[in-house]
């Protein structure tokens, strides 16, 4: 029995939150030495929401969602749909929007276009009919652009940069497609007379399941009528009404770090970078003078500021040009050593090398082969493609088999299995065609389930349990 902690491997810390989807409102003080009516200097309260949507209307969300889609563009489309209705063509008519149910529009880019403003523009006038879900891949995309099009949009924005892999995001962002439109989304305060609040971040125009959305607001004045407020958010899902409403103290303790002034800051840095970067061309120096000076109050960096290093002995800017010095790696040191060493043997009489430089092929991921063998309707078909994902060969499958069930039922079970058993970390990836796959099995009347899923554990070597398959 180990006594303790002898901190030689890694510290994992779990944290559990208790009632995690309450909505939470929050108020820090001000800055004693900033100027009241400032941002740093007056109290500025975050409202947070986290919802969870009534299992009543997510469970009436539809349960397929597979589609292939060929349209016609040839030149005949253009002509009038018929002869009482010559004004709307026949391209038209294949593209009306059903009524409440918002388009899904997937957007992928690496970089940047040079009407940034026109295409967010474009995405707000249509945000009544369409939903924009944007994702900028690698260094070099515009983050104003991904971002603009997705708030504007009503959608969700993702940056896939360095090692990140795409499918995670992708999958997280379609199941945010999947989920209803929130609409009529509205904040109001109800505050003491003599107080007022200035709203500090951008209006909330989509609220997801599964994503916090935060509001920052300034606490302005004082009032002796009272010491409490509150705020009431308002919105409707799916034809549902739904109402929250905080209450807050107006007198919060002093001294408390003042990180959320700093995260209510860098809300207003980075709406104010937003507007900048999509006027190209229009330097407002009034924008870029609110973004200085809220950066130098606040402490949070910006694109017009940056941090600057300070010998603290000296009490001095350290004067002069900035120097470059190589610093040799061992990694270097290695790869030289080795290319000697191989000239070396090709001079000499040594016996001829047949030298192998082709790079090893990277070995073929599980996840995405199962993913890949899954049929349209749920299920995965009984072969040895499949038993090889698991690391056995087809006989021992089979022979696993219990006799009561068909081959698609097995495979399908047992894809269930190995997915909870050894791909949690990947949850997010698979969770959704997981679903299909317990609809098909439990449409099938399969009999003897809860043999299969025992009969699997066993060989795959797991303990999953029947209900967390969704059977």
């Amino acid at each position: 029995m180990e006594t303790g902690h002898k901190f030689d491997r890694d510290i994992e810390l779990l944290i559990y939150y208790k009632d995690a989807h309450q909505p939470t409102a929050v108020v820090e003080a001000g800055q004693a030495s900033a100027k009241p009516g400032s941002l740093m200097g007056d109290p500025v309260v975050m409202v947070s929401l986290y919802p969870e949507f009534p299992q009543s209307v997510m469970s009436s969300l539809p349960s397929c969602g597979e589609f292939v889609l060929l349209m016609d563009r040839s030149g005949s489309m253009g002509c009038p749909l018929n002869n009482s209705m010559k004004q709307e063509t026949r391209i038209s008519s294949a593209r009306p929007c059903i009524p409440k149910h918002p388009r899904q529009l997937f957007v992928f880019t690496d970089g940047e276009v040079g009407n940034t403003k026109a295409v967010i523009d474009l995405v707000k006038k249509n945000s009544g009919s369409h939903r924009c879900f944007s994702f900028g891949i690698g260094e070099g995309a515009s983050s104003a652009l991904i971002n603009g099009v997705a708030k504007e949009g009503g959608g969700h924005a993702q940056f896939i940069t360095g090692t990140d892999r795409m499918q995670p995001k992708v999958m997280q962002s379609l199941r945010f497609a999947l989920q209803p439109a929130v609409e009529d989304v509205s904040v109001s305060w109800d505050l003491p007379k003599g107080v007022s609040a200035t709203i500090l971040s951008p209006p909330i125009k989509a609220i997801f399941q599964g994503q916090r959305s935060l509001i920052y607001a300034q606490l302005t004045g004082q009032s002796s009528e009272g010491t409490e407020g509150s705020v009431t958010v308002k919105y409707t899902l799916a034809g549902h009404p739904s109402q929250n409403q905080l209450h807050f103290d107006l007198k919060p303790a002093e001294d408390s770090g003042l990180t959320v002034h700093r995260l209510a800051s860098r809300t207003v840095i980075r709406s104010l970078e937003s507007e900048q970067r999509t006027q190209r061309g229009q330097q407002d120096e009034e924008v870029k003078k609110k973004v200085v000076e809220l950066s130098v109050q606040s402490g949070v960096s910006s694109s017009l500021t940056a941090f600057i290093a300070v010998n603290k002995a000296s009490g001095k800017a350290v004067q002069g040009p900035l120097v470059r010095r190589n610093i040799p790696t061992a990694y270097r040191g290695c790869m030289i050593a080795d290319c000697s060493v191989l000239l070396k043997m090709k001079k000499g009489s040594a016996p001829k090398l047949k030298l192998d430089i082709q790079p090893p092929k990277p070995p073929k991921d599980p996840l995405l082969q199962l993913v890949s063998l899954q049929k349209a309707s749920g299920f995965w078909q009984l072969d040895a493609d499949l038993a090889a994902v698991f690391g056995k060969n087809k006989e021992e499958v089979e022979k696993s088999k219990p006799k009561s069930v068909n081959n698609e039922v097995w495979a399908s079970i047992l894809a269930l299995i190995w997915l909870h058993g050894f791909k949690m970390d990947a949850k997010e990836e698979w969770e959704l065609l997981t679903m299909k796959t317990a609809s098909w099995i439990k449409a099938q009347n399969a009999p003897c389930v809860p043999e299969c899923v025992e009969a699997g554990n066993t060989l795959l070597g797991c303990s999953v349990k029947k209900e967390v398959l969704g059977l």
